[in-house]
């Protein structure tokens, strides 16, 4: 067996953009609170009264506008900000932000209504129906939360649970339209955003970068690529049992900045169902020539890879993710895989420049008949020197990475026996989110600092 040459790799992510990132996201709230301020926020919260309870509910709708709106940002897949964290913690981010964003929400419809309530001696829910019917762009704003409500009930883990993930992912869609509609009310009738010049220049211009990064990033920058390298089935390949390896061709393919351990959102135009999108890594190093990619058939549609014939097209967006060599500067490498996750870790086997002897892979299976791709890594432990370990049996419990028959050892201690060198390695773990969290806590316990822990959850 041979193994293909790399493609050249995209330039390293400079460090100071996660920085950078960071820091616009807290300007953007404190310029939020200064605009509040000097429109007359804390003279008005100090009056007491309905303006206070204004006041506050003024404050609450405004930082609740900016968080959704920095909530778009977060997913809109921009390149500068995916890079920068990865895919798992943006998701993550972006879940904490929506929620927080929601609370906001409904605590700014409260306060306002009592304000105006409270102002005019009036009841609360008539005061509530008033405003919604009276104000403009209230009507649209109430349809809006009501799409913004449904988003937030489906994204809490008990729905998700119950849900397909094409089905949530539609569902999840509505909240552009909440952002949409809630937009005429915010600039009709919010004080702060018309309040002065700057209000309005500052508002209308995070409305723009948002909505410009979804038009460029979420359907621009995926149209342009998949123009450009129409990526066809060029075969595939039984791996072992509901296991299948697509592999690709197309045009240009050298010019596409994907790198090994990096996952792009797949759709194969194989009949219905094609609009939905699934996450594949990378099951081999990219070059010049072809892409493969490796699915397991978990039946939520995965199972039609199987079936796919030549010459089908591929469209994509991405790549994504952060489990790649940009940061390994040398040293040893151990990798840690458990199921499907060998995928994106074979990818790096191939392209990391670890010395011969250097690299450590530990594979976790239920059975041998599991283990995918045993001859390309044959082929990685003769030519160079990689160690294979391979862990066989029932897990030894949640909370473990181990098999069953070592749960006595201890995580950590096991990993040292396993990986002599861990301390002073690059660790790369992929597979299930719990079992990827114990093999992380099992590095970090056996001396691994956090920047040389590299992980990549898929969670939805």
């Amino acid at each position: 067996m041979t193994m293909t040459v790399a493609a050249p790799r995209p330039a390293a992510t400079p460090r100071w953009w996660a920085d950078a990132g960071g820091v616009a996201a807290m300007a953007s709230l404190l310029v939020v609170a200064a605009l509040w301020v000097a429109n007359g926020g804390v003279q008005q919260l100090l009056a007491g009264g309905g303006d206070a309870w204004s006041a506050a509910g003024r404050l609450t709708g405004l930082v609740s506008s900016d968080l959704l709106l920095l909530q778009v940002l977060l997913m809109a897949r921009v390149p500068l900000v995916e890079r920068a964290f990865g895919q798992d913690r943006l998701a993550r981010w972006h879940r904490w932000t929506g929620f927080t964003s929601f609370n906001l929400m409904v605590a700014h419809i409260v306060l306002i209504t009592i304000g105006y309530a409270v102002a005019s001696d009036a009841n609360v829910f008539a005061e509530l129906w008033e405003l919604t019917v009276e104000y403009p762009g209230m009507l649209l704003a109430a349809a809006g939360t009501v799409a913004l409500v449904m988003v937030v009930v489906t994204s809490m883990r008990a729905a998700r649970r119950r849900l397909r993930y094409e089905s949530w992912h539609l569902l999840h869609l509505y909240a552009y339209l909440g952002v949409g509609l809630a937009l005429p009310h915010q600039l009709w009738t919010g004080a702060d955003f018309l309040a002065s010049p700057l209000s309005t220049a500052y508002w209308w211009t995070l409305y723009a970068v948002s909505v410009g990064a979804v038009l460029v990033y979420r359907v621009g920058l995926p149209v342009w690529r998949n123009a450009r390298h129409r990526l066809t089935v060029s075969h595939v390949v039984p791996e072992g049992p509901g296991l299948t390896s697509v592999y690709l061709t197309g045009r240009h393919l050298h010019e596409l900045p994907v790198r090994a351990g990096q996952f792009l959102q797949w759709r194969f135009l194989d009949g219905p169902g094609w609009t939905r999108a699934h996450p594949y890594s990378l099951s081999a190093t990219p070059h010049t020539g072809v892409l493969r990619i490796t699915v397991k058939d978990l039946g939520d549609g995965s199972s039609r890879v199987a079936s796919l014939t030549p010459g089908t097209r591929a469209l994509v967006e991405g790549p994504y993710g952060r489990l790649t060599g940009e940061s390994y500067t040398g040293g040893p490498v151990v990798m840690m895989a458990c199921g499907i996750g060998v995928t994106p870790l074979l990818a790096l086997l191939g392209e990391l420049p670890y010395r011969a002897g250097g690299a450590t892979l530990l594979y976790r299976a239920r059975s041998e008949a599991e283990i995918a791709f045993r001859d390309e890594l044959d082929w990685l432990a003769r030519q160079r020197g990689v160690r294979v370990v391979y862990l066989l049996g029932p897990r030894a419990g949640d909370a473990s990475w181990l098999p069953r028959h070592a749960a006595g050892i201890g995580d950590a201690e096991a990993l040292r026996r396993v990986a002599p060198s861990i301390a002073a390695a690059d660790v790369y773990v992929c597979g299930p989110d719990s079992w990827t969290e114990a093999a992380r806590a099992a590095a970090r316990a056996a001396g691994v600092p956090a920047s040389r822990v590299h992980t990549e959850q898929f969670a939805w």
